[in-house]
Order: C-alpha cells, then sequence, then structure tokens
C-alpha cells in the first residue's frame, strides 16, 4: 500500500495490488515457483524479467515494479480488479483474482483508517465528533497548526465546533474535517496551516475566491507537515495522503501542487480530485467545487 502510495496511486491501485499478492502468494513472500512459472519469486511471483532476485524477494520493491507495470496499463481504473491485474501479470486466468477481491478491500480500509475504494470511509460524518477527535490529537502532541507573526491560528475554529459552537464565518466542511481526521489515523502526526480564512481576516493566494474565503469559508485545509516533517505536495507522505482521501472525496473537489509533483517528476492517478499549481511549501485540499 506505501508503494503505491508513494507513487501517487490511490486506494483503488493499492486495492488491486493487494488483491493481487492474495492470488499469487497469499501475501508471503515466495522463495520458490511453481510448473508454470519455476523462477517466479516474492509476493507477486515476479519471474526473472522482472528484476533481479534482490527486488523480487524484497515487499517494497518488488510491489514498485507490480504497480509501475499497472501505471502503464491504459484505463486500467475502468477495468475489473482482476482484469486490471491480468492486464499486468499475464496469467492464464483472467478471473483468477477476482475471489480475492473482498478480502483485499477489508484490508486496504481496515489499514488505511477507513478509506477505501468506491468512496467508502469509515470516519464519523458528524462534525463534532470530528473536531473532538482533531482536538484530543492536538491534546496529544499529534495535531499542531502553524502560527506566526503573520499567521493567525486557525485551531480555534475546531475548537469551537468540538465544543458545539457556531460561530459567523468560522465554519469548517465536513468534508475537510474528515479529511483531517483520515490524516491523523494514518500519520504520527499532522500539520495544518489554513482552514477557514473568512474566520482569521486572511486574504492570500486567490483571496475571495479561494476555497478558504468563499461560502463563509472552510471549505479546503492545507497540511505543512506529516509525520513531523515539512511536505512539499510532491513528497512520498503527500502522495500517501492524496491516494488516501481520493477515493472518499466528491467529484469535482481539488488538491493542489500539480505543479511541484510534474517538476520532482511524479504523478498522480486520480478518480476523483483534480489537480491545480500551487506553492510547493504544503498541500492543499479542498471540497469548495463538490456541491
Amino acid at each position: 500500500m506505501n508503494a503505491a502510495a508513494s507513487l501517487g496511486m490511490s486506494a483503488q491501485a493499492q486495492t488491486v495490488g493487494v488483491m493481487t499478492a492474495l492470488g499469487e502468494s497469499g501475501l508471503r513472500v515466495l522463495d520458490y515457483g511453481d510448473e508454470a512459472g519455476p523462477d517466479s519469486r516474492g509476493l507477486f511471483q515476479q519471474r526473472t524479467s522482472w528484476g533481479t532476485l534482490a527486488q523480487r524477494m524484497d515487499p517494497t520493491a518488488s510491489a514498485i515494479l507490480f504497480f509501475t507495470r499497472l501505471q502503464a496499463v491504459a484505463g486500467w481504473e475502468q477495468m475489473t480488479p482482476s482484469a486490471a491485474a491480468h492486464a499486468v501479470q499475464n496469467n492464464t486466468d483472467p478471473d483468477h483474482y477476482t475471489e480475492y477481491f473482498d478480502a483485499a478491500t477489508a484490508i486496504v480500509a481496515a489499514l488505511s483508517g477507513g478509506a477505501a475504494p468506491g468512496g467508502g470511509c469509515s470516519v464519523s460524518a458528524d462534525a463534532m465528533t470530528l473536531a473532538q477527535q482533531i482536538m484530543t490529537a492536538h491534546a496529544e502532541g499529534r495535531f499542531t497548526t502553524l502560527v506566526g507573526s503573520d499567521q493567525p491560528d486557525h485551531l480555534p475554529e475546531i475548537q469551537a465546533i468540538a465544543n458545539g459552537q457556531s460561530l459567523p464565518d468560522c465554519g469548517i466542511d465536513v468534508g475537510i474535517l474528515q479529511v483531517m481526521v483520515v490524516a491523523l489515523n494514518n500519520f504520527s502526526s499532522v500539520g495544518v496551516s489554513d482552514i477557514n480564512r473568512l474566520c482569521t481576516g486572511q486574504s492570500l493566494g486567490a483571496g475571495a475566491t479561494s476555497s478558504h474565503n468563499v461560502d463563509g469559508g472552510g471549505h479546503a485545509v492545507d497540511f505543512y507537515s506529516l509525520n513531523g516533517a515539512a511536505i512539499s505536495g510532491a513528497d512520498s507522505d503527500s502522495l500517501r495522503l492524496i491516494g488516501l482521501i481520493d477515493p472518499m472525496m466528491p467529484k469535482g473537489s481539488r488538491v493542489g501542487q500539480s505543479d511541484c509533483r510534474t517538476n520532482a517528476g511524479t504523478s498522480v492517478t486520480l478518480a476523483n480530485l483534480s489537480q491545480f499549481p500551487d506553492s510547493c511549501n504544503h498541500l492543499h485540499v479542498d471540497n469548495a467545487f463538490a456541491k
């Protein structure tokens, strides 16, 4: 799953990968092949043409080999999961992996904190509950907001919702609260720099047209750090978060930093999120255009 996320691939791709490994090896790194492929090795039973023995026997390296080939399959997202896997593996039976799909879906959902293909998400849909979870993480030192001389604190916006208060121009879209909770479910620490700029009186970047400001504000979140490290929108943690939230976001939602990823030589394949350029010192996610 991390290998797919590092390539900017979605939970849909992660599920295909887990399903394939279940069907090939039972999620075991096998040091032997079979009659059809005596030189097959590893999680995906990859043959010598795939890479070195060391690569095929390494879970991360072999998974990257698999997902790199999956990326090259045109239209794989529209195929059945087993057909997509078959296009990569070139196995005899195109339906061989179908029986493993439900188990793979459950595994990905459990390990990603609830985000699963098809928009499934086990995080709460209640704004107060979500805000309380974020404030608990803040008390534990796992959630921080960026504060500086020209950077007002956005934590009070979350605290107000956690307290059941409805303050004018200080609301936060439930979908944005869910994105923050999914991030907390999957990273040891999360840092946020911007949420509702109407609440703090900011007018940056796109100004009044920003999803931080329009329609009462609070329809976007900017992450500045994940796992205690600064992010750019093109780093592996940013790519992993994008892959986690894409299936749960409504069509028309957006993620920034497309130019940062292009300049870094990375890309993401997305089902729901559209992309736009933005500065490379954070990761922007918005729900403003999904209404």
